[in-house]
């Protein structure tokens, strides 16, 4: 096997759904149940599998940690800062999705729980992800 002489970093995904509710607006985020920021909220997402192109990892993902199925979400961009991931140099590409009404979720996977939260009252969010959820309001602003 060929190894680079160059370090490679880890590629993750992440998936920021909006929903309607009342007139508010709400963002799917899950507590995390393992380190780091084990019990920190954060949005459903993970390593992409080597496997799997970007958009079929955050579907899964998404699933797999709140039991939501989405087939399609828009991508957001790409998330590079360099100690964004206390684990390892890991970069995110996010994407978002807007659904007309908060639908039942449930943790599962590296999830404790998965619940909707109001976008004018998030509680303090993992790694970067308050700056992934500016750019994400920006991206959806025009579906609200």
């Amino acid at each position: 096997m060929y190894t680079y002489k160059y370090p490679h970093p880890a590629l993750t995904v992440d998936a920021i759904v909006f929903a309607r509710e009342e007139g508010r607006t709400k963002v799917l985020l899950i507590e995390r149940k393992n380190e780091p920021c084990k019990g920190c909220w954060a949005f459903p997402g993970g390593f992409m599998n080597i496997d799997e192109t970007a958009e079929e990892a955050v579907v899964r993902e998404l699933e797999e940690e709140t039991g939501l199925r989405l087939n399609k979400l828009n991508q957001i961009g790409a998330f590079s800062r360099v100690d964004r991931d206390p684990r390892e140099r890991v970069v995110t590409i996010a994407f978002f999705a807007v659904i007309d009404k908060a639908v039942e979720v449930a943790g599962g996977d590296d999830a404790s729980k998965a619940e909707w939260h109001d976008i004018k009252r998030l509680p303090e969010l993992a790694f970067d992800h308050s700056d992934i959820i500016k750019e994400a309001i920006k991206r959806a602003k025009f579906l609200f």
